[in-house]
């Protein structure tokens, strides 16, 4: 039976007859071959006495081969490592020709690795991203799940711009230019999705509380390391909730999910937080993180968020030093303005150093569904924001009042036929309800420390770019 490195490393012990598979990071001297699975961030040291092994077995134990080996596990002798394996046979399952192997044992820029993106997980960084993402993954489906929140798989193709921003890819089979869209597959126009959202708050308002994770995606013409064209989001939606339980329950959430890479993922991390460390010393000082990667991830799993109203946000932004000085990039000068990241990280990481939560926005900047307050003006919506990134999480709690909804639609344009069946909702049964969204890219990109989001999801999807 195959044995995972991972095991073998966890347990710490000599064993005798171990079999083992993986690949080949290094072989040196033509004895010590440096094997891994994938399970692990450590490679395992395996010994060959090279006179028992044909040369023509020797010449194939290349970087990137893949092997099969079996010996006997032993205290190693060198520094390094505790244990290492002393073969007695080996097995070449894959030939890797050295000349034509693109991921050397030497370090790779993650533009070349995109290139490469096939091949790129064969790398230790991208092997302990990819394991944390795994482990967040699984963390979001245990929170919800304890918590008798239903699973909801939200439709990838859709009729309705949940956000109203216009940026979808549409979805159709029609040929020549031809727009006439009731000859097409669906007999509408139709596109990819941008949120689950709207489909949740349906199914909430009969199962109580429910989330949705799948694939999002967004025709946004743009480069900037934030930006995916395919993503994945993570969107609750609670019934009977109103926006305090929701700031709540996200607070609860994202502290969860942390804690629990914190717990099971420490190897990966102080790996990832070397390499973020050595990554911060090459950016200018203005740009630089004051926190370690962990560190950063502790900052938000130990302290309590900070609730302060947007307007409360605004008093102390016009006010602070960065602004005064025209030290940001983006003055504040009157309440009403959409904040910048800067803005946000002024707010989290230099004022009150400690995760912050804004909410009651101007609904002027705010999407249709959003609560409105009784100033009419203000909605009841929030975001979460985090040190080195700003915001991190958007939720509010939703408009359950038909008249209210209906004003706002006209007001933003939103096409009301098309959200017949939203706008019954609030018809039949309306209750109070909240939900939020988190990006899971975003999410993963602030607990593995990577400087692009193309970085942390198996194959990116971005403008001109839909390879492998």
């Amino acid at each position: 039976m195959i044995t995972k490195i991972s095991n073998l490393i966890s347990e710490n012990k000599s064993r005798e007859n171990i079999e083992i598979s993986g690949w080949v990071k290094t072989f040196r001297s033509n004895r010590f071959i440096a094997l891994n699975d994938g399970s692990t961030i450590n490679n395992l040291q395996c010994i060959i006495e090279y006179e028992k092994f044909n040369s023509d077995i020797l010449k194939k134990i290349t970087t990137g081969a893949s092997l099969q080996v079996s010996g006997n596990l032993v205290e190693s002798k060198g520094k390094g490592q505790t244990l290492e394996l002393v073969v007695n046979k080996l097995t070449i399952l894959g030939e890797s020709d050295p000349e034509l192997y693109p991921i050397q044992p030497k370090k790779h820029s993650y533009e070349f690795l995109r290139e490469k993106a096939h091949l790129r997980i064969r790398t230790t960084t991208f092997n302990a991203v990819m394991r944390i993402r795994s482990v967040l993954s699984f963390a979001v489906h245990k929170f919800f799940q304890e918590r008798n929140f239903y699973y909801l798989n939200s439709p990838i193709i859709t009729g309705s711009d949940a956000e109203g921003a216009g940026e979808m890819f549409r979805v159709s089979t029609l040929k020549n230019n031809n727009t006439d869209f009731k000859s097409d597959f669906f007999g509408k126009e139709t596109f990819l999705t941008v949120s689950g959202q709207l489909e949740a708050e349906s199914y909430a308002l009969g199962l109580g509380d429910v989330y949705t994770f799948g694939p999002t995606f967004r025709a946004e013409n743009s480069n900037t390391s934030r930006h995916l064209s395919e993503f994945w989001m993570i969107e609750p939606e609670m019934a009977f909730y109103d926006l305090n339980d929701n700031i709540n329950l996200a607070e609860k959430f994202i502290k969860h999910i942390l804690r629990t890479i914190l717990n099971k993922c420490s190897n990966d991390l102080a790996f990832l937080d070397q390499n973020y460390i050595n990554e911060q010393k090459k950016k200018p000082l203005s740009e630089r993180s004051d926190m370690g990667l962990i560190e950063k991830i502790k900052f938000v799993v130990e302290n309590n968020f900070m609730r302060i109203s947007y307007t409360d946000a605004i008093k102390i932004l016009i006010h602070s030093k960065p602004n005064k000085k025209k030290k940001f990039k983006y003055i504040i000068e009157k309440w009403g303005c959409d904040l910048q990241s800067e803005h946000e990280r002024f707010l989290v990481e230099k004022h009150f150093k400690c995760p912050v939560v804004l909410f009651d926005y101007p609904a002027k900047i705010k999407a249709f569904y959003m609560r409105l307050n009784e100033d009419n003006k203000t909605v009841r919506a929030m975001d979460i924001l985090f040190p080195g990134v700003g915001e991190i999480v958007g939720g509010s709690q939703r408009e359950e009042r038909l008249e209210f909804l209906l004003k706002r639609m006209d007001e933003m344009n939103i096409n009301k036929k098309e959200l017949w069946w939203y706008i019954d909702l609030r018809r039949f049964g309306s209750v109070p309800h909240s939900g939020f969204g988190l990006g899971f890219e975003r999410i993963v990109q602030f607990a593995t420390g990577m400087s692009n989001i193309r970085d942390v999801i198996p194959f990116p999807r971005t403008p001109q770019n839909a390879e492998f």
